[in-house]
């Protein structure tokens, strides 16, 4: 999937500026596609020159004028040649994966820090995703417009309650390793004098 194909998806909601859209991004395909405000303004200049989209400028008092930009005919079409392609499963690219497949061969320590940092960070954007599930389909249905949300939604809640279930898993692993190899464990590493 190319950035541009995830900005057109996110016209189809409603016309919207750059900002807008960099907002959008940022609590909902952001989720599953990054892409920082300056990529997405390049982007929307390019599918503008392809005419994908249109901009239309709007005046404001006391501010910079604002293009609202809006999808084309040409951009419905390219979004559902783009849409009817197959998908290519997404592959795991992680450091942290590479550290413990030659765990034997590295400091334990580190790498339970930066398990623990990562199980706050998927337990966190669970939240959020929670959150979002809550705020946007209370009774967990959805309209045939927004099914593709809400089951978006769905599988970020579930995937990031695996990482974080195995995020805890390797955790306990490490400590039990590193009682063995005479390192303190977890909890007295973070502090916890109440042993």
């Amino acid at each position: 999937m190319a950035l541009g194909d995830a900005i057109l998806a996110c016209l189809t909601e409603r016309p919207m500026t750059g900002y807008e859209l960099a907002k959008t991004f940022d609590a909902s395909i952001g989720f599953f596609w990054k892409a920082d405000h300056q990529q997405i303004y390049r982007e929307l200049s390019k599918l503008r020159d392809r005419g994908h989209v249109q901009a239309r400028e709007v005046v404001q008092s006391g501010k910079p004028n604002k293009l609202v930009y809006t999808l084309t005919p040409e951009g419905k079409a390219a979004l559902r040649h783009w849409a009817a392609r197959p998908s290519v499963p997404a592959s795991i690219k992680d450091d942290l994966l590479v550290r413990l497949y030659a765990l034997d061969s590295v400091d334990i320590e580190p790498l339970r820090t930066d398990l623990m940092a990562r199980l706050e960070h998927h337990r966190d954007r669970y939240e959020r995703y929670e959150r979002l599930l809550n705020k946007r389909f209370p009774q967990g249905v959805a309209s045939p417009a927004d099914m593709g949300k809400l089951l978006g939604l769905r599988i970020g809640l579930r995937h990031e309650r695996v990482v974080a279930e195995w995020c805890e898993e390797a955790i306990e692993a490490l400590s039990a390793l590193s009682n063995r190899a005479g390192v303190q464990p977890l909890k007295a590493s973070q502090g916890d004098d109440k042993a």
